[in-house]
């Protein structure tokens, strides 16, 4: 598949989102700046860069697993969404819910990004929608 060329700057001296293995489907963000993310609670860690993303894509930001299952650090938002014509600096809202007061320094993944195409739509306002097996059970009606 062709890339899309997405347009980035640096707000602050870090390195830019970059995948991590061939097979990578999300980006690492890093942090731009130290932050103690208290226990039990969440703060907002600046990023140190701005995109600007074509019409029609959505960027999602994402937990990293590894700080989830270590340190139960996880994105409060997730995901997070980037829309196209978002031009400010990208920043994630991390909780903490484990025990201890949890340290992120600048430089540090964070979090990482992934990027979709989006479809516009519009609405068909009716009375009546079609019929299914499923109707309208939610919320675990199909099964464990």
């Amino acid at each position: 598949m062709k890339p899309i060329k997405v347009k980035i700057k640096r707000l602050s001296d870090v390195p830019l989102p970059e995948y991590k293995t061939p097979g990578s489907v999300g980006l690492d963000i890093v942090a731009a700046e130290n932050k103690v993310i208290k226990a039990k609670s969440s703060d907002i860690i600046k990023t140190g860069i701005a995109i600007e993303l074509p019409p029609g894509v959505e960027g999602q930001i994402r937990p990293r697993s590894g700080l989830a299952a270590k340190f139960g650090i996880g994105v409060l938002n997730s995901p997070g969404t980037i829309d196209s014509d978002y031009r400010g600096e990208i920043k994630v809202i991390l909780f903490n819910i484990s025990k201890k007061d949890f340290l992120i320094k600048k430089g540090e993944r964070i979090a990482q990004i992934v990027f979709s195409r989006t479809i516009p739509i519009t609405w068909q306002e009716v009375q009546r929608l079609s019929q299914t097996k499923r109707g309208r059970g939610g919320f675990g009606s199909t099964g464990k």
